[in-house]
């Protein structure tokens, strides 16, 4: 266990538990003061200091929504300097993975619809960042990591599809509405709460960039879980169906990042690498090897036929 005596208050922690799931390389514990107070604590290597800040900053950006979060409460340096710390409100409730396929499919698809009109406030916040040439760095990082697959040891039957439709209609990538990104908003990070009301955790991987891009893991997540979920989302953000110019878009997107995760997933062993080449032939088969860009399994949830 890391040594987290340095860090301001941390004399008043009476419960101090490690969380082993997911993928972030950050060492996570749940905290419990005296006071009966709950917290989630972050550990990273001092040297990602500058990318925790950004990452603590963006919470804090984010926090005056009114939807369940976690908030910000504490960021800097342990006393022995080795680690950077960030302290943040506990999210109360149950993973939402575990618990969706519980509820029927109109309460899955309520749950979707609020989960996407989450989304869309966060996405709603002014950015003022300096974004001009976004779309020429994403499409070379695009083709260099497609690249990359071509080149390694776990690919797949058929990705010839994915990989002509990426480098033939990459363009789509073209004077995009950049906002600030969550970068994992999917099933996983969600919380249901004890009030029925969706939480969000995990903002390490958010920044800034294309609102469609926010949208890949709903394939390669949320689908696989609950169709009624993942079509409330879309319908949640969009207020209905969503425009021909994101279906186009996210194509890219899906294509790129079916094939760019196999490779991602390599560190974390065989089972993660299995698990991302059979979401990639999942979404080969949803987009009919590329041939549409609206993957067959969606339509508004009240057209269901």
């Amino acid at each position: 266990m890391d040594d987290i005596t340095g860090i301001p208050g941390s004399e008043a922690w009476s419960v101090i538990q490690p969380i082993l799931k997911g993928w972030s390389s950050d060492r996570k514990y749940y905290i419990e003061d005296k006071q009966g107070q709950k917290r989630l604590l972050r550990l990273s290597d001092r040297e990602t200091y500058d990318r925790k800040r950004e990452e603590y900053e963006m919470i804090q950006r984010v926090n005056p929504l009114d939807f369940p979060m976690s908030r910000a409460v504490d960021f800097g340096i342990t006393n022995q300097g080795e680690s950077t710390y960030m302290l943040l409100t506990w999210v109360e409730g149950h993973p939402l993975e575990e618990c969706l396929l519980s509820f029927n499919e109109q309460e899955q698809y309520r749950l979707g619809v609020e989960a996407g009109g989450i989304l869309k406030r966060i996405h709603s916040i002014p950015n003022h960042q300096d974004l001009s040439g976004w779309e020429g760095r994403m499409k070379q990082k695009i083709l260099d990591k497609i690249k990359e697959y071509e080149h390694c040891s776990y690919r797949i039957p058929g990705d010839e599809a994915a990989l002509a439709y990426v480098r033939g209609n990459i363009n789509h990538i073209a004077d995009t509405r950049k906002v600030y990104q969550h970068r994992d908003f999917h099933i996983g990070n969600l919380i249901y709460t004890p009030e029925g009301r969706i939480g969000v955790i995990d903002f390490n991987r958010s920044g800034s960039g294309d609102y469609v891009e926010e949208f890949y893991k709903l394939q390669s997540f949320d689908r696989e879980r609950s169709l009624a979920f993942a079509q409330g989302k879309l319908d949640g953000y969009f207020g209905g169906p969503p425009p021909e110019s994101f279906w186009k878009r996210l194509a890219v997107y899906v294509a790129f990042a079916s094939l760019s995760s196999i490779q991602w997933a390599v560190p974390y062993g065989q089972e993660d690498i299995e698990g991302m080449q059979a979401r990639s032939k999942l979404a080969l088969a949803d987009y009919e090897q590329f041939t549409r860009v609206i993957p067959r399994w969606y339509r508004p949830f009240w057209r269901k036929d």
